[in-house]
């Protein structure tokens, strides 16, 4: 006999007050001896591949592969401006695509990366041209505003809410309206500086500025959003390939946070 468990929440269960043997026992409807269940025991964890699960570092790789193949994209950008715009209309229609498409596809976030990546290279090489040195800053911007944010997240002083989602759609949805009317303005010559209304100032302070760092903490918050769906997912055991889908939102709004970056230092420095 084994000795009394003074515990009384197991004092009057066998399980706990008499000496067990085991001879065999039944998994997946098949008798097992105790040689059979070490060894089953013993075996490796499961992997992302065996679960099907999103986990933290899959997703990680996944976003890893993603951003190096927009990097590699970006050099042939670089050296070939003249493709930014074509990039720039394939890569929206491929962003369409993968927001709508009900399951992930690898293949149209990897393809989305490489078009995007030329359509940034672009750009940045057209403002390079201008503006000397202009690039390195953005992308050191743009990779404090990442950190910070993801750090803020990670410690758990920055959380997404319901009122402030709320309020980052309406904001969303004026700064869309904006864009739109100073393009059009830009396009039938209303407006006669480099970036239309931004270029208008204010006190000698171009209105740029202002809403340079306006959007830049919304794509901050946005980000926000985008670590909150991967942690989610994650939780919930979402099926492992919507990391491919948390690989794009966050491709997509670390490219928005670039190109604001970008312009918001080329209306500073004009």
């Amino acid at each position: 006999m084994a000795a009394a468990n003074n515990n009384p929440a197991f004092r009057n269960s066998p399980a706990f007050t008499t000496k067990a043997v085991v001879t065999s026992t039944t998994v997946n409807g098949k008798t097992m001896t105790p040689e059979q269940l070490g060894e089953l025991y013993g075996r490796p964890s499961a992997t992302p591949v065996d679960t099907d699960r999103m986990t933290y570092e899959d997703t990680i790789v996944k976003i890893a592969i993603s951003f190096a193949i927009l990097v590699a994209g970006a050099v042939v950008g670089w050296m070939l401006p003249f493709l930014a715009i074509p990039a720039a209309i394939i890569g929206f229609v491929l962003a369409l695509v993968n927001i709508f498409k009900k399951a992930p596809s690898r293949g149209l976030v990897l393809a989305y990366a490489a078009f995007e990546g030329v359509f940034v290279g672009g750009i940045s090489a057209i403002f390079e041209q201008q503006w000397d040195g202009i690039v390195v800053q953005a992308v050191f911007g743009t990779l404090a505003v990442v950190g910070v944010t993801l750090a803020l997240f990670a410690t758990g002083k920055v959380r997404e809410s319901k009122r402030s989602t709320q309020i980052f759609m309406v904001a969303i949805i004026g700064y869309a309206a904006f864009s739109l009317i100073n393009f059009i303005l830009m396009l039938t010559g209303v407006t006669s500086g480099m970036f239309g209304l931004r270029s208008v100032e204010f006190f000698g302070i171009p209105l740029g500025f202002f809403i340079g760092v306006f959007v830049i903490l919304l794509a901050a918050y946005s980000l926000v959003m985008d670590f909150t769906t991967v942690k989610l997912g994650v939780e919930r055991g979402a099926p492992r390939v919507y990391g491919w889908q948390a690989a794009f939102g966050i491709m997509v709004t670390v490219v928005w946070l670039y190109t604001e970056v970008l312009r918001l230092l080329a209306i500073l420095r004009d």
